[in-house]
């Protein structure tokens, strides 16, 4: 069953169609235009996100939501757009760090007539809506807010070096070429229009600009100690008109006010990380980078959680498997809201609860597997043929058609969702309980049933084992919370279809060797069964968990790193090679602390960590051949999959029960 080509063999394979593996990439190609993925840093002001290159270029943003369209996109078309603030010639940093506890990004740059310190930011202040309503919050608005600026600062610190200011919007991924004009009476105040339905932007800097096609430009030489900035504003919906939005938050209007305002949001996010709780361990920078990409992959006004900050960043190298993961998902509830609780995010966890439980709060309404960030239901997918992709991956896909899939995994996070939600205050929302029931009933009524799977495979509906488990979640803690709730027949019944379903999983998901395996009707491995002892489906020293354990860490996995399933046994719609599913690889590490197997637990752990990016970000997938981050990022699952198995291993080293960290009586995920 197990495929152990070598890599030599690998590429062989691949030769079809006259080249090799994806994987494993022509070594005569000439280097990328691209930045690889994991040296990209991330901002974020918990309304917008964006993207910056090491080369100093926001390549990545999207306005004026997370999930809208582009402004600049050269991360997927050198030609979609940028905004460079830097040293003049000079394209590779000296160094660059998040300011510790934060999401403010510091590079040093070394030119050769001295050295500058450039700093960028999504600010973040106080709460500024005093005589109206923001239009967007739906949750409980915090003191502060986001004041949908991007700011860049910098600081000449030796000698003398040739600033240069370069801002090229384009409009809707790359399809609208920024028209620009001076809003005030000098040289430090430019409007860039797009089409029907783009944001304006406005720039504000202490430079001179001006204008060359699609371009604001600016030149300046800067010495030692002195200062400049540059601001690029927009107005928050189309509830602020942009004048209304620029008079109530204006821009700084030098650089002093610019650095204090890059200082008021290292603030913000310190104060932020400090309410978090996270133990006294050499991995502990680790699990305070995720959570603060948690965060900042959160949308403030609703509460939900994105699955990452991208779309189309390709999961092969040169490959069709591109998608939008500029959504949220409601399989993430159950991870979000033990990974916010475990850390002590208690707000968070609550305000994305909330953000599930309006999702499925009509009557009528069908659970869907994703949603916007706004609670949207319509995602449709479209491709974005004029764009060449990140290194040629195409199609660029804007949208999910995944949205309306049937994935019976669904039901399963919802209620473990609530149960967690529930026993992390002994307090059952009296709103959600109707959810609940429809939910369960839901689950019990199609757990027989062929679907596509936690993996959203575009082949054929399967009987696949995880999604059957999830089922067996969503009755199993149904009947625990109609306990809880008074209603004993219910209860009962519950209880009755988690056993049956067990009983099931049991007969049909297993091989002779006693092994779970994908689907009912193959033999072949699947990382989500992973969740199985994290679920308790059954004990942790059961025959049939350690063998399912032991044998994906044994035959589905490249250099020890874990593939999500063999694409040759899996007919999942797409042809070619995908690289290692790093949350399926933390998942085993979690999986091997529950069998016992904490030596080979620890030793995983330390190698998925020395994988991180240079700023301790992930994204979805790790070429073991290459150490190349692949697919979106950051990826919000794959930090969430780090703080379990971290917490793992740093409770069964510190001779502790990893439970001591959640809530009591919740199921450990």
């Amino acid at each position: 069953m197990a495929r152990t080509t070598e890599p030599s063999q690998a590429a062989a394979d691949g030769l079809a169609v006259g080249r090799q593996t994806p994987l494993d990439p022509d070594p005569t190609d000439g280097p990328s235009p691209f930045p690889p993925i994991a040296e990209y840093a991330f901002l974020s002001d918990c309304e917008s996100n964006a993207l910056v290159a090491p080369s100093g270029t926001v390549e990545w943003l999207c306005l004026p939501r997370p999930d809208g369209r582009s402004v600049f996109a050269s991360m997927l078309d050198r030609a979609a757009g940028g905004f460079r603030f830097g040293p003049t010639g000079v394209t590779v940093p000296a160094g660059r760090r998040y300011l510790p506890g934060t999401l403010v990004l510091e590079t040093t740059w070394r030119a050769r007539g001295g050295w500058v310190v450039v700093r960028d930011a999504l600010c973040v202040g106080p709460w500024y809506h005093q005589q109206r309503r923001s239009g967007t919050h739906v949750r409980p608005p915090t003191d502060y807010e986001a004041e949908h600026i991007l700011l860049r600062t910098v600081k000449c610190i030796i000698g003398s070096v040739e600033l240069s200011l370069d801002c090229e919007p384009v409009f809707d991924y790359g399809r609208t070429e920024a028209r620009w004009e001076y809003s005030g009476q000098g040289y430090g105040e430019a409007i860039a229009h797009g089409g029907e339905g783009d944001v304006q932007l406005r720039l504000v800097t202490d430079l001179r600009v001006g204008f060359e096609g699609r371009g604001a430009h600016a030149r300046t030489t800067l010495r030692e100690g002195d200062r400049a900035f540059a601001a690029l504003c927009w107005p928050r919906s189309q509830w602020s008109a942009s004048e209304e939005y620029w008079a109530e938050r204006a821009p700084p209007p030098n650089a002093e006010e610019a650095f204090e305002r890059v200082e008021r949001t290292a603030e913000f996010w310190r104060h932020w990380i400090n309410q978090g709780v996270f133990p006294e361990h050499p991995w502990q920078s680790y699990l305070q980078r995720s959570a603060l990409t948690l965060k900042g992959l959160t949308y403030g006004p609703t509460g939900a959680l994105l699955a990452a900050a991208t779309t189309s960043l390709p999961e092969t190298p040169g490959g069709e498997r591109n998608y939008d993961y500029r959504y949220t998902w409601i399989r993430d509830a159950t991870f979000m809201l033990w990974g916010l609780y475990t850390l002590g995010f208690e707000r968070e966890a609550n305000d994305f609860f909330y953000f599930v439980a309006d999702a499925f709060g009509g009557e009528d309404e069908q659970l869907q597997i994703m949603y916007g960030v706004g609670g949207d239901r319509e995602l449709p997918e479209e491709e974005l043929s004029h764009l060449s992709g990140y290194e040629d991956a195409r199609p660029v896909r804007v949208g999910n058609a995944a949205a309306k899939q049937n994935q019976h995994d669904l039901w399963g996070a919802v209620l473990d969702s609530v149960y967690l939600h529930t026993k992390s205050r002994d307090y059952l929302p009296e709103r959600v309980w109707p959810m609940l029931k429809r939910a369960v009933e839901r689950a019990i009524a199609n757990w027989n049933k062929p679907d596509q799977g936690i993996w959203e495979v575009r082949g054929p509906p399967r009987h696949f084992t995880s999604s059957k488990l999830m089922c067996w979640v969503a009755c199993d803690r149904g009947a625990r919370l109609a306990k809880l709730h008074g209603d004993r027949d219910l209860a009962t019944t519950w209880r009755k279809a988690a056993d049956e379903i067990h009983a099931d999983i049991c007969e049909h998901g297993l091989d002779e060797r006693g092994v779970f395996v994908q689907h009912y009707e193959t033999t072949a491995l699947d990382a989500s069964v992973l969740l199985m002892p994290l679920l308790r489906f059954l004990p942790s020293d059961d025959p049939r968990i350690r063998n399912t354990v032991l044998a994906i860490a044994d035959e589905l996995t490249m250099d020890e790193l874990v593939l999500r399933y063999r694409v040759e046994e899996t007919d999942d719609g797409f042809a070619g090679e995908e690289g290692t599913f790093t949350i399926c690889s933390f998942w085993l590490v979690s999986a091997l602390v529950e069998i016992g197997e904490v030596a080979r637990a620890r030793q995983l752990c330390e190698k998925l960590l020395s994988y991180a990016s240079p700023l301790q970000l992930y994204a979805e997938e790790i070429d073991p051949r290459s150490g190349r981050h692949l697919g979106n990022f950051p990826q919000a699952f794959t930090h969430l999959a780090l703080i379990n198995a971290v917490m793992h291993v740093v409770r069964a080293e510190t001779g502790g029960d990893a439970t001591r960290f959640r809530p009591q009586g919740v199921a450990l995920m």
